[in-house]
């Protein structure tokens, strides 16, 4: 009873679980157009792309939609530092650009997203904090896929 109830008043909310995403039509062939194919952002938009049944092409020419990556860029900066004036917290960011264009006119005007997470450095653990950085970086990346994505369902 209980779980009928909840469900009655979820679904009256507008609350809905995250399934598959539904692109339109022009994207169903599409081209990323980007300077480096092997950033980590790039990778998983092309994974996620293909998993969500579009066809990513290497030939503009044959593409109802052209996302085109302007301008991907992740590193890491000092955010505090100790007594010593090393460094304790580092943040790591992803900056990106992007346009997307269908049927030869432009669909979304560039837009721009930044994400950033914090880690605590040990410079005891070097190793294991450039992981934790490396990881950080793909997390990142991951969201914004997700961002990308979920805008892209929503054109027309």
């Amino acid at each position: 009873m209980l779980v009928v109830l909840g469900s009655v008043l979820s679904a009256g909310c507008g609350f809905h679980l995250r399934g598959d995403l539904s692109y339109p039509p022009a994207l169903s062939v599409t081209y990323i157009q980007a300077d480096d194919h092997y950033t980590p952002f790039y990778r998983k938009l092309k994974a996620a792309l293909r998993d969500g049944g579009l066809r990513v092409t290497s030939n503009p020419a044959e593409a109802g939609g052209v996302i085109r990556i302007l301008h991907d860029e992740t590193s890491q900066r000092v955010l505090s530092v100790s007594a010593r004036n090393t460094p304790v917290e580092y943040e790591v960011y992803y900056i990106l650009r992007y346009a997307v264009d269908m049927g030869g006119r432009e669909a979304l005007p560039p837009q721009q997203l930044s994400l950033s997470r914090s880690y605590n450095y040990d410079e005891t653990a070097v190793l294991g904090k450039r992981a934790e950085a490396d990881q950080l970086r793909d997390s990142l990346a991951a969201d914004m896929v997700g961002n990308v994505t979920r805008r892209l369902s929503l054109l027309q």
